[in-house]
């Protein structure tokens, strides 16, 4: 189905800003949509990966900071973090009739003129300098203690940064109170859409393993749906690539199959015939749990975070409340042994539409623009 776009949006001179083009996860599947609704806009971003990213967002002007022309940056940007802000802020200002940035860490730094308002949706504030500390940095307390400063400069710097944004739109409630919390501001509330085009249920699931589809690093906390499917011996195959692989292979037992990543033909697969999905972190929001809705099939979801506004206990999943081998196990036993609607769960995930996504967002920039 075709997005419908306001007829004001072609009338608009919008720019666009993401944090990093390096592949096509939640994020970059909202920009999708906004390069869809605005498809002369020029997209900045620090760096870009043109094969890792989508025809329609690749179609666009793609203006690239001077961490573009690091030798490697490809594969070790992520270790330039401190780097980030200064970036950004080296574009020239943006001029135009609206500024719209997808950021979870510093395109909301970006500048811009003074007629130039700037609307940030922002998936959460700077999770490096606020949240997870123990799941980045791990036990060491040699790399805590040098990180200590580090994190107090970004987590300044990100809060000064929110002063250039006119109105901020959170992808979920829990971020927005997190936007509250650090920055001191209020935020509209927009969620992230799910493609109901693309994940449709299929036939009656064979539902012989269970399934996990994240990136495998350490605040995703697959260490606990690992540990745990070990222990039941009961199959679970992962989908995705990360910094924790190697870690989690090796507590891994056999009943454990990591597929690495996996195109959407084959995602979409795996998610009609899987039992349930398992998603034991806390996320901002999390559209993977949607996309297995939208399939058909119920999620076994950690108690906090976005799962809270996504999955609807008893209807289209099970939660559970402390993140521990025991509470996954009895999570997944009790998911195993109800009876699941798929069509239920499926309307569910209807609620979260492309459409209603556009709608939300056209009301956000109303409130912007009318203010200017």
């Amino acid at each position: 189905m075709t997005p419908a776009f306001p007829a004001r949006w072609s009338a608009l001179n919008v720019a666009l800003c993401h944090d990093w083009l390096t592949g096509m996860r939640g994020g970059e599947r909202v920009l999708e949509i906004l390069c869809q609704g605005f498809p002369s806009a020029p997209i900045h971003t620090l760096i870009h990966n043109r094969a890792a990213i989508s025809p329609v967002i690749n179609s666009h002007c793609i203006r690239t900071s001077w961490l573009q022309g690091v030798p490697g940056i490809l594969r070790h940007y992520r270790h330039l973090l401190p780097l980030f802000p200064a970036a950004m802020e080296r574009f020239p200002p943006v001029a135009g009739d609206l500024l719209i940035s997808t950021s979870h860490c510093v395109a909301k730094n970006i500048r811009t003129t003074p007629s130039t308002p700037h609307l940030c949706y922002c998936f959460t504030p700077m999770r490096y300098a606020w949240l997870f500390h123990g799941e980045y940095l791990g036990a060491n307390p040699l790399k805590r203690l040098l990180a200590r400063p580090i994190l107090a400069w970004l987590r300044k710097n990100d809060r000064a940064a929110s002063a250039r944004v006119r109105r901020f739109v959170a992808i979920s409630h829990h971020v927005r109170d997190r936007i509250t919390r650090f920055y001191g501001r209020e935020a509209d509330v927009v969620y992230p859409p799910v493609d109901l085009d693309r994940w449709t249920p299929g036939p009656a699931a064979t539902a012989s393993f269970d399934l996990v589809a994240s990136a495998l690093v350490p605040y995703k906390r697959l260490d606990l749906a690992v540990q745990a499917y070990t222990r039941m011996n009961r199959p679970l195959k992962i989908v995705g690539i990360g910094s924790e692989h190697a870690a989690l292979q090796r507590m891994a037992g056999p009943s454990i199959e990591f597929l690495g990543w996996q195109p959407d033909a084959r995602l979409l697969d795996l998610y009609r015939n899987c039992h349930c999905l398992v998603f034991p972190g806390e996320e901002d929001f999390g559209i993977v749990p949607l996309e297995a809705q939208a399939c058909g099939r119920p999620v076994v979801a950690y108690a906090k975070g976005g799962a809270l506004e996504t999955v609807s206990p008893d209807v289209s999943g099970v939660f559970f409340q402390e993140q521990s081998v025991s509470a996954l196990i009895d999570a997944v036993r009790r998911a195993e042994a109800r009876r699941w609607d798929s069509v239920a769960i499926r309307r569910q995930a209807e609620r979260f539409s492309v459409n209603q996504f556009i709608d939300g967002m056209d009301q956000s920039m109303g409130k912007v623009l009318s203010a200017c």
